[in-house]
């Protein structure tokens, strides 16, 4: 009978000790995201806006978003979404430090498109506010083919 009472004991200790540092890598993680305005990293791009002209439908075209971190701690990108499906983004999946430079690659498919185009890029980030945009324009025109 003491055995089983000793056991019960042991056993409730083990469960709150592990559910106590449980807790505490949890809180840990999330202060880490919790930036002050002040300390929080800026995403200072280059341009805002890249017009890539005239091109026949079909063609793609990349362009290479350059940004500075100029806040006072870690820029971490967490996702990049364009408005549709034909422009793709891609960034640096690790933290920019404070000072350090980072680029957010966009490919635009022209493929099934015609006119003026504004594709709006959306970037989430731990920055304040959460998000910065940009914009890849231009005009796609008829492919001419003889």
């Amino acid at each position: 009978m003491k055995k089983l009472f000793l056991c019960t004991i042991i056993a409730g200790l083990l469960f709150t000790a592990c559910n106590q540092s449980s807790q505490n890598a949890t809180a840990a993680v999330a202060d880490a995201g919790n930036v002050s305005a002040t300390n929080a990293p800026v995403m200072k791009f280059e341009k805002e806006t890249h017009d890539f002209g005239k091109i026949k439908e079909g063609d793609k075209v990349t362009y290479e978003f350059k940004f500075t971190n100029t806040g006072k701690s870690p820029l971490i990108i967490k996702d990049a979404i364009a408005t549709c499906g034909c422009t793709k983004p891609e960034w640096p999946k690790s933290p920019i430090q404070p000072g350090a430079d980072g680029a957010i690659k966009v490919t635009f498919n022209s493929t099934g498109k015609m006119g003026l185009q504004d594709k709006q890029i959306t970037i989430t980030g731990n920055t304040v506010p959460a998000q910065s945009m940009v914009h890849l324009i231009g005009e796609v025109t008829t492919s001419t083919t003889k």
